[in-house]
């Protein structure tokens, strides 16, 4: 594939999470768009990287993999939170948990 093939893909895939971002309520919708818009950096950093002639965009992609899995670890613990304490894993709920 080429270098701008390659940015449309990855494109897509950023503005599709965007959509999905925006539009879902629950917590596990959110991060499913947060996960597709970590990918399409991931394929935009391997795609620089080989363009370049280098292996850096894949170690980018590593790295970035790697903070995506902390971010979804946390997440997560957030999704049982709001379900062990209002029973649904809706967004909207998060702001009844201020006192």
């Amino acid at each position: 594939m080429t270098l701008s093939a390659t940015l449309l893909l990855a494109s897509a895939l950023f503005c599709t999470g965007i959509y999905g971002l925006l539009t879902r309520r629950q917590t596990v919708g959110i991060l499913l768009s947060v996960e597709l818009m970590a990918n399409a950096a991931n394929v935009v950093f391997v795609s620089f990287g080989a363009a370049r002639g280098g292996t850096s965009g894949q170690l980018f992609a590593v790295f970035s993999l790697a903070i995506t899995v902390a971010e979804v670890a946390v997440g997560l613990a957030l999704m049982i939170l709001l379900y062990k304490s209002f029973g649904d894993t809706r967004v909207d709920l998060a702001s009844e948990m201020k006192q």
